[in-house]
């Protein structure tokens, strides 16, 4: 049994609009007549809807409000000798309106001379009333309303190939897939001006083990909850059934409610571009959306690579990390901890998204110097003497010299975070002394936030305070060891550090 049912015929009359045929004259009985010749009219199974103007204003004001007009019979003389080409000149000239064919009819033939009105005039024909019989009413609309077709045509695909550089050009801006995923749809939406359920998918990379799974970059409609990443296995078994057999096909299908694109990407990658429609696509529709699909393949192949190499970094990082912390021999997750207090702390205070993306990770790298101390005065129990605690405040220094050299910015805002979260606002901290704002933003916030886990957990050399005590030392230092804007806004919100500790709780807990 095929997997897609084709749905009931819908006959094109239904699914386009009529022909919009505009009647300018100040004779009511011309409207009748018109209306009466071409009553059964129809091109490419599209009948006529009648607008009618009695007057050159009536017929400015049915323009203003009405733009795709196929055919315009306008009456040279109404309220004046001239009231009609004034009409023309206004429609092309102030409207920019060069889509619609315009006739212009006339009762009297020696008033605005033939050869002259057609010269000076951007009309497409020029007509004594007289002079139209039905048949040739008729054939005038046939070649009018042919020309309108193809007229507009030719305008949407140049709307559409302008349209596809600057949504390119959208989507090109976006940094991770998340936002990738976003652009393309609300693109895709304004491309195809649609407003329906539209699922954008892609195929991950299919490993050496033949693993690959489905993942949803964005979804609208009655399919937005399916826009967080990597729920394959929530997708409606139709859907899932239909998108498996164009990954069969390795080609697109449309039927009369729907079209699926299939896009390649890479030798085992491709994207899928899921749209529910109320009436099929047109051509030039689908060559936008070809065009548009074409590009953005590219942008998801680079994007995708950029993210794997990234999530590769960030994965190694939290394994130094936690190897660092378990050689510190501290609480199991401190790491953890400090990763979701810098990101918290760093949004209450406004900061970009870039930078609470890096900090995120930036942030477990603080303590990266104490490779460098011997495990003796790591491990010491006791509080550490003089000459210790020299060598102990050499991690700091030590920690961005490990991180300085690269020019990645995780690394390069941890070799930041490490040099300076021991600085102190009142410049009596280390390596550098610095103080005041002269401590950049992101050691500020490491320093307040390394020391609130720190004192609520449990250590070799003290127990765990608790948290009314720590708060009691946060207003204390307040302006003095930390920034005290940030001291405030931890202190605010206290509580969300307690419940990220309780979320990563040590292991001894």
């Amino acid at each position: 049994m095929a997997l897609f049912k084709k749905s009931n015929q819908i006959t094109e009359t239904n699914q386009l609009p009529p022909w919009k045929i505009a009647i300018i004259d100040d004779e009511p009985a011309v409207h009748e007549v018109t209306k009466l010749s071409l009553r059964n009219f129809t091109f490419e199974n599209r009948g006529l809807v009648f607008l009618s103007a009695y007057s050159a204003e009536e017929g400015r004001s049915l323009f203003l409000n009405t733009p795709d007009i196929a055919l315009a019979f306008v009456d040279v003389v109404m309220e004046s000798d001239h009231a009609g080409l004034e009409l023309i000149e206004h429609i092309r000239d102030e409207l920019q309106n060069h889509t619609t064919r315009l006739v212009l009819r006339t009762g009297q033939p020696g008033q605005a001379p033939e050869e002259e009105v057609i010269r000076g005039y951007d009309i497409n024909d020029y007509k004594a009333k007289t002079e139209l019989s039905s048949a040739k009413l008729k054939s005038c609309v046939y070649t009018a309303i042919r020309s309108y077709r193809d007229i507009r045509t030719i305008e949407l695909g140049k709307r559409g190939m302008e349209d596809v550089l600057q949504s390119s050009s959208s989507v090109l801006q976006s940094q991770t897939l998340v936002q990738f995923g976003t652009a393309v749809l609300k693109q895709t939406l304004t491309l195809l001006n649609l407003d329906h359920s539209i699922l954008y998918l892609t195929t991950q990379h299919t490993d050496l083990y033949g693993d690959s799974k489905l993942t949803v970059l964005a979804a609208s409609g009655d399919l937005a909850q399916l826009s967080e990443p990597g729920i394959s296995c929530d997708i409606p078994k139709e859907i899932e059934s239909e998108i498996n057999q164009v990954f069969k096909s390795k080609s697109n299908y449309q039927s009369e409610d729907l079209f699926i694109g299939y896009y390649p990407s890479g030798t085992a990658s491709c994207n899928i571009l899921y749209v529910k429609l109320t009436h099929p696509l047109n051509e030039v529709q689908k060559t936008v959306l070809e065009m548009f699909a074409s590009n953005v393949a590219l942008v998801f192949q680079n994007l995708t690579q950029k993210e794997d190499i990234q999530q590769t970094q960030k994965e190694l990082i939290m394994v130094l990390s936690d190897a660092i912390e378990l050689r510190s021999k501290e609480t199991g997750g401190h790491v953890k901890r400090v990763i979701l207090m810098t990101e918290f702390l760093s949004k209450k205070l406004g900061m970009s998204d870039e930078f609470i993306d890096t900090i995120r990770y930036s942030s477990a790298l603080h303590d990266v110097g104490k490779i460098s101390i011997p495990e003796s005065i790591l491990h010491k129990p006791g509080k550490l003497n003089d000459e210790e605690w020299e060598i102990m405040k050499t991690h700091a220094q030590k920690g961005y010299e490990l991180l300085a050299d690269s020019d990645r910015i995780v690394a390069k805002m941890g070799a930041v975070i490490a040099k300076t979260h021991h600085e102190r606002w009142d410049g009596k901290g280390y390596p550098e002394g610095l103080s005041g704002e002269a401590i950049p933003i992101e050691g500020r916030i490491m320093a307040i936030v390394d020391v609130i886990d720190a004192l609520l957990s449990k250590r070799c050399y003290k127990p765990a305070w608790t948290p009314e005590k720590v708060i009691d030392y946060l207003k204390e230092n307040a302006g003095v060891q930390f920034d005290p804007q940030i001291t405030e806004i931890a202190i605010k919100y206290f509580d969300t550090f307690l419940e990220i500790r309780a979320l990563q709780p040590d292991e001894d807990e």
